[in-house]
């Protein structure tokens, strides 16, 4: 097929030269021209202008943007004019599913149709490949069905599922229409919020072992400080290198961010590259929201999206609080760092 993307970083572009080696035509465009030359000379046909980049492609048209969802309707808004009745454009990046299920209405009411795609695979994608989770019109998922069978990881050597061969569909290759407009980047969404809980679940169970010879240290015997009763039941030196790997072999929490989690640990055991400033771009809030106005329990989910918002200070003020309030009924004076 022939299709055009927009947004060249660092995921568009490993979907473009993945496309490429699938046998597509893209055709390209991004703010920085450099990225655009880039992929030029590597097959693509590279676009000035979104204007240029419409006129290129081939009636009825496909536009795949892969780009932060705080700009997807701008973009919308300046390549519409240029849109024809049967063109599609694809969100691939992480949008709220609500704008989506709108801006398909809107769209619609054109002729041009919309398709939400949660795209997950982040840098290794282009290797791994893409697990696709799509919603929109039947129609033009299916027009674009070779698309997403290039860009999804395919089969590959993962074990079928017992009695999946009765199921059928395209699930196990890795991608799925999921529904109509929404339902992709729905479903992307609780898949992120998942990965907040597991990656915080890794990340807390890493640190207790790594605290696991607090008994070893000397601790303060005052009145702030919580007396370690039993010092010798933590004299562990554990190598967490060591340990991450073990657990990826056979273990039941084995997973790609465990594969992820023994890479890092391998290449810098302390973590020294990273002040431990953890962001959040949106998925594990809407994931949240959802679930409250589903009436549906979900607190790791909730306590993992809260230490995002701790790691960043945002419990600065908070803790401070709680340091005053101490004082002011006990005169308790704060502790310094130094353990």
């Amino acid at each position: 097929m022939q299709i055009g993307m927009i947004g060249l970083g660092r995921m568009g572009a490993s979907m473009v030269r993945r496309l490429l080696r699938g046998g597509h035509q893209c055709v390209v465009f991004n703010r920085s021209s450099k990225a655009v030359k880039a992929l030029a000379q590597e097959g693509s046909v590279g676009a000035s202008s979104l204007a240029d980049l419409v006129k290129k492609l081939e009636k009825p048209r496909a536009i795949w943007m892969m780009i932060p969802g705080a700009s997807v309707e701008k973009l919308i808004a300046d390549i519409l004019p240029h849109l024809e009745p049967g063109d599609i454009l694809i969100d691939g990046g992480n949008s709220y599913y609500v704008d989506d299920i709108r801006i398909a209405r809107e769209l619609a009411a054109r002729k041009i149709h919309y398709i939400d795609c949660g795209t997950s695979g982040g840098v290794m994608g282009l290797e791994r490949g893409y697990c696709l989770m799509i919603g929109g019109p039947n129609e033009a998922v299916q027009r674009l069905e070779p698309v997403f069978k290039t860009l999804a990881p395919g089969v590959g050597d993962i074990p079928r599922t017992l009695g999946r061969e009765k199921l059928g569909g395209t699930a196990e290759q890795g991608y799925l229409h999921c529904g109509p407009s929404g339902a992709g980047h729905f479903v992307k969404m609780v898949h992120n919020g998942i990965e907040y809980g597991m990656m915080a679940a890794y990340a807390e169970g890493m640190n207790i072992l790594k605290h696991a010879d607090v008994g070893k240290a000397e601790r303060a015997a005052d009145a702030e400080t919580t007396p370690l009763r039993n010092p010798e039941e933590f004299q562990f030196d554990l190598d967490l290198r060591d340990i991450a790997e073990v657990w990826r072999r056979g273990s039941v929490i084995a997973s790609w961010l465990l594969d992820l989690t023994a890479a890092a640990l391998a290449k810098d055991p302390a973590l020294a590259a990273f002040d431990g400033r953890v962001s959040d771009s949106g998925e594990g809030r809407w994931t949240i929201k959802a679930a409250i106005d589903e009436g549906v329990p979900a607190p790791v989910l909730s306590t993992a999206l809260y230490s995002r918002f701790s790691s960043r200070g945002e419990a600065e003020f908070a803790d401070k609080l709680l340091s005053a309030m101490r004082f002011e009924f006990g005169g308790h004076i704060e502790k310094s760092d130094d353990k």
